[in-house]
This record gives C-alpha cells, structure tokens and sequence, in this order.
C-alpha cells in the first residue's frame, strides 16, 4: 500500500500539475506529470462516477492503482508528481494487466 506522504492530496497540487504538467495517453487511462522539488514522488489517483457508479468498484481500482504506484516508485529516478486519471477500460482488468499498463507509462517519464 502506498502511504500517505506520497499521495497527493490538495485540490491546488492536481491543478497545478494538469495545467502545467505533461500527458502520456495509454487504453486504461491518462497519466499527467510534473517534476518537483521534494524527495520523492508524489501521487494522485482520480476514478470518477463516469467509471462506476458504485464506490466500491471505484475504491477497488484505485488500490489497484495504489498497489502499482508503490512496486513502481523505486524505479522512477526523476522525482515528479504524478496523477492517474481512470478511463472506463479499466473497469473489467485485473491487477496485472493493470500494473502492466502503469509500468510502461512511467518508464515513459
């Protein structure tokens, strides 16, 4: 599980990082990222009611989500914020495919 200070939390970090921030587009869903002056890398994952109107279908892919951001964060070098936003394909996939998908995308940045 990712702990808590490596997730992006306030509204004004999300905006700064969509408007100033760059896109990598992949099936399950769009990555934005910006570096920035911490440690470490920072996330933030957002899977709205467009997805699933249940919460608990919602709640189950951002831990997945979560999962694979913590595997992942040791092999990102560049110390960025990063926000995962869902995209409705994400919905049927299991952890793998999933984990897979995010991999690519942060060997991207």
């Amino acid at each position: 599980m990712l702990k808590k200070k490596y997730i992006l939390r306030k509204n004004n970090d999300f905006k700064k990082v969509f408007k100033e921030g760059k896109k990598i587009k992949t099936e399950l869903f769009d990555l934005f990222y910006k570096s920035n002056n911490k440690l470490n890398n920072m996330f933030g994952f957002v899977v709205s009611l467009k997805i699933s109107k249940k919460a608990v279908e919602r709640n189950k892919i951002k831990r997945f989500l979560r999962k694979a951001a913590n595997i992942l964060m040791s092999r990102i070098k560049n110390k960025n914020d990063i926000i995962v936003v869902a995209k409705p394909n994400i919905k049927n996939k299991v952890f793998n495919e999933i984990f897979s998908e995010l991999e690519i995308a942060l060997k991207k940045i």
